[in-house]
């Protein structure tokens, strides 16, 4: 084997060598995002359950409406305006 196909050969197993450590590293890290997402997705899960509406909020929201057009009216009437 000449000096030219020993070198060759060395290269070509450093390459390779690089190309793993480089698709070990995204591996790893492709791992750590897919935990950290599913941490993200269980708070989400937690949030939606502690923000849900409350029952019967449009007819709370409508009664209050109307009570304060009930007090601008009366007002209304109180003042002469």
């Amino acid at each position: 084997m000449s000096t030219g196909w020993t070198l060759g050969l060395i290269l070509g197993v450093v390459v390779i060598l690089i190309a793993a450590a480089i698709v070990i590293t995204i591996v790893v890290l492709a791992r750590r995002i897919a935990e950290q997402a599913r941490t993200a997705v269980g708070g989400v899960d937690v949030v939606r359950q502690q923000t849900d509406g409350l029952p019967g909020i449009n007819q709370i929201n409508d009664s209050g409406v109307r009570i304060l057009r009930s007090a601008r009216a009366v007002r209304k009437v109180a003042v002469g305006k």
